[in-house]
């Protein structure tokens, strides 16, 4: 095995390091693998129960009017989320372009938006207006407001109150850190949010932004009073093999106005053609909780490396997922840059590609990105980024297979070694 991951760059030292460190996750993994097991009977039952069939796959153009594969779809994730509807588009192009979407379909004038988790992720910013931007919520009339975590990164329960009013119609929580060093938040955490913000007001909506955080325990946002529960299909539920796309999961009431927004008044979710992706997208979500338990198991590996070589890592390496990403504050940008030439060396596709900081859109600070995926940007498959800025912290998820996951990890060490950015004296095992 030392000569397999030789050839591939990985020095003895670091290979003996890093079996070192396996050595005590044996018992965290076996329980990975539990959950994995659950939802995997979860999808399949779903598919079961929906009657997926070869029909199912055919590919629709043009208006794409009765589509009984895309139909079932929807109706696979409604059922595999617990809700009334879903719309799952690969015209959804992004992550970003889901929660716009589930923004733009519920809020009017005059109404106005809350975060009580802090500051949302940086491409959204524009999209609320934050900063700035043509076609912003803000344009429209709809005001923002934001109440930040506790020092210890809780929810500040008061400051909520107080910050729900008469115009507050829609909540908005992000489920995974993002560009932050805070926790992720447990499904379990953010049903105790949602209940507190509808005991305040009724009638208030409550979306989940799910990216990342998609088959990482056995239930969803969507199963503890989520009136829409958002994703990307380049992340977890696509099992990397969904080439584009993202989903809505919620109220009939919620989906139906996403789907307005997405196509046109009085056309809803009547139309839309799937353009031969189906294929991939069902196979994907089959897939979607094995793979996802792989990425897991890398972020958690990622953890117990860099903890024990004295970087800061969020979630520390003995804490509970919420989600697969791992932050890893690493104190510079070179050190940033190595760890990401790391991960692009052990990918599949562009391996020989050098990862370089670029003004990104929809980010104010330029972004480091190495991804060597199949699909472009598919942060399910192995990958790591982060902005350029103080404190250098890299943000590393995925790989469609543990082993690729525990490579990926093996590479960017060797990469911060042979530049001497660590000093393997410091290893802890």
């Amino acid at each position: 095995m030392k000569d397999i991951y030789a050839s591939l760059g990985i020095s003895p030292e670091i290979y003996d390091f890093g079996e070192a460190v396996l050595a005590s996750l044996r018992e965290r993994f076996d329980a990975i693998d539990a959950t994995a097991e659950y939802n995997q009977a979860k999808v399949l039952l779903a598919m079961q129960k929906n009657r997926v069939s070869g029909a199912c796959f055919a590919t629709s153009t043009g208006y794409g009017y009765n589509d009984l594969g895309r139909e079932t779809l929807e109706t696979v994730y409604a059922g595999c989320f617990h809700t009334e509807a879903a719309l799952v588009r690969p015209q959804i192009t992004c992550g970003t372009h889901a929660l716009a979407l589930a923004l733009g379909a519920v809020l009017r004038p005059g109404d106005e938006l809350l975060s009580p988790v802090g500051a949302p992720y940086d491409t959204l910013e524009e999209v609320i207006g934050i900063r700035p931007s043509p076609g912003s919520l803000a344009e429209f009339g709809v005001t923002y407001r934001q109440v930040d975590l506790t020092a210890e990164g809780d929810f500040d329960y008061d400051a909520i109150r107080a910050a729900i009013g008469p115009r507050t119609k829609l909540v908005t929580i992000q489920r995974s850190k993002g560009y932050a060093t805070r926790p992720s938040f447990s499904v379990e955490a953010i049903g105790q949010l949602i209940a507190f913000c509808k005991s305040v007001k009724p009638d208030v909506l409550c979306m989940v932004d799910n990216c990342y955080g998609e088959f990482v325990q056995r239930i969803e946002p969507s199963d503890v009073g989520a009136d829409m529960t958002v994703g990307s299909l380049i992340k977890n539920p696509g099992g990397g093999l969904a080439a584009a796309g993202g989903y809505i999961c919620g109220t009939a009431a919620c989906v139906e106005a996403c789907a307005r927004r997405l196509t046109a008044p009085g056309l809803g979710k009547e139309v839309g053609a799937n353009l031969g992706q189906l294929p991939a997208m069902y196979q994907g979500f089959f897939l979607a909780p094995t793979v996802t338990a792989g990425a897991l198991k890398g972020a958690i590996f990622a953890a117990n490396i860099y903890e024990r070589l004295g970087f800061a890592c969020v979630p520390g390496a003995s804490e509970p997922r919420r989600d697969i990403i791992q932050a890893v504050t690493l104190g510079s940008a070179e050190r940033m840059e190595a760890f990401c030439l790391g991960i692009q060396a052990a990918a599949p596709v562009d391996s020989f590609v050098t990862p370089v900081p670029w003004p990104m859109p929809g980010y104010d600070s330029d972004v480091i990105m190495a991804a060597g995926a199949f699909v472009q940007g598919s942060s399910i498959e192995l990958s790591a980024d982060g902005p350029i800025r103080p404190p250098y912290a890299v943000y590393f998820q995925g790989g469609l297979t543990w082993y690729h996951a525990k490579t990926g990890i093996l590479m960017s060490l060797q990469k911060l070694y042979e530049r001497g950015l660590v000093d393997l004296k410091r290893i802890k095992i």
